[in-house]
């Protein structure tokens, strides 16, 4: 299974995603954790020049097709051969965040990122994305507890934009079949909680479906 996890900045969707990583790998499955932008040698050298906060002047055009770069070198040199080799892959973020951040958050237009990311991820399309949902005053909070000369490029981003972000991922959930919205605001655990729940039957009913 190929399982993402979305949502804004500071929502604690790293955390989530290693605690499904440790759960998944006490079942004796196999499992890789990656993120975006990173994951390989040169997805990791495109994600430093995108949250460098050198490039506060770098184009919402040129950040769209960064993204993309580094997501088509990860799916095809990472993503892919671990899916055939019976793999679960995680991915800290993938394609749904260009539509969210660039699309929405930037105000790109969204058919042709929605061409560029269909180009860039072939057929690595997500069983399952884990949005995980958390009001602005709440990022705020998470935010101030964060120095801010340790905040990367996107991280320094405003409230309306983060609003708009936060909209658009709403708007995805509600349109895409495989989003699974989760309330940030709950417990590390409660999330946690959720989250095995929903990837235990989803297997169930892939599992169904094949006839294994």
């Amino acid at each position: 299974m190929f399982i993402t996890f979305e949502g804004l900045d500071f929502c604690g969707k790293s955390t989530q995603i290693q605690l499904l990583e440790q759960y998944l790998t006490a079942q004796g499955e196999k499992v890789l954790l990656t993120r975006e932008p990173g994951g390989t040698e040169i997805s990791e050298k495109v994600r430093s020049l995108l949250l460098d906060k050198k490039h506060l002047g770098m184009y919402s055009e040129t950040e769209f097709l960064l993204f993309s770069s580094a997501r088509a070198q990860l799916v095809r040199e990472i993503i892919i051969p671990k899916l055939k080799a019976g793999y679960y892959v995680l991915s800290d973020r993938f394609h749904d965040s260009s539509a969210a951040y660039q699309g929405y958050g930037r105000g790109l237009d969204l058919s042709i990122i929605n061409s560029v990311n269909n180009l860039a991820i072939g057929s690595a399309v997500p069983d399952i994305t884990f949005f995980i949902d958390l009001p602005l005053d709440k990022l705020n909070e998470r935010k101030l507890a964060k120095e801010r000369n340790q905040l990367d490029r996107m991280e320094l981003s405003g409230d309306d934009f983060y609003e708009r972000v936060r909209n658009g991922y709403l708007e995805l959930t509600e349109k895409t079949g495989r989003f699974e919205l989760v309330d940030g605001t709950g417990t590390v655990q409660e999330i946690h909680s959720l989250i095995k729940k929903t990837v235990i039957k989803r297997r169930e009913m892939i599992l169904e479906k094949s006839g294994a």
